[in-house]
């Protein structure tokens, strides 16, 4: 029998099947580890978030004319009267973002509990609280069966 291998090759058979050793001061690295070095480096932290914010759209927020105003002050005092009634209403308000200019329209619907003035804050039974000087529209039963316009 003859062997085809290299003199090179033959110079390690002494220790080709030796165990791997082992260090005593650093534990074995597991294949997760060992694997998470070679995982994709990120230069740009954060860049991703950045791009999704700024691609995220907001409203500007809408002015009312007169005429709007007044009926939804005519609203609120009819709320007020009759807030012993609980009356169930639709809210729409301007939700400023946090993060950038403009923000969002929201419209909740809940039962009517009172407008606290030092607030400026119209409040409902489920404690939604929205700020007056934000509300859109208000709309409910209760202005039906009052005469509004």
């Amino acid at each position: 029998m003859t062997d085809d291998r290299s003199a090179e090759a033959r110079r390690y058979d002494d220790m080709i099947d030796l165990p791997r050793p082992e260090s005593g001061k650093h534990p074995r690295m597991s294949r997760l580890a060992r694997a998470a070095q070679f995982s994709p480096f990120a230069a740009l932290t954060g860049y991703e978030d950045y791009i999704s914010e700024e691609g995220r759209l907001t409203d500007s927020r809408g002015e009312l004319d007169e005429d709007e105003k007044n009926l939804l002050d005519l609203k609120l005092r009819i709320l007020e009267e009759n807030a012993e009634l609980s009356p169930e209403i639709t809210v729409t308000v301007f939700v400023p973002d946090r993060t950038k200019s403009g923000g969002k329209y929201v419209t909740e619907t809940g039962r009517f509990k009172k407008i606290d003035k030092e607030k400026q804050e119209l409040v409902t039974e489920n404690g939604g609280t929205f700020p007056v000087g934000d509300i859109l529209a208000v709309d409910g039963e209760i202005f039906g069966r009052c005469e509004i316009d």
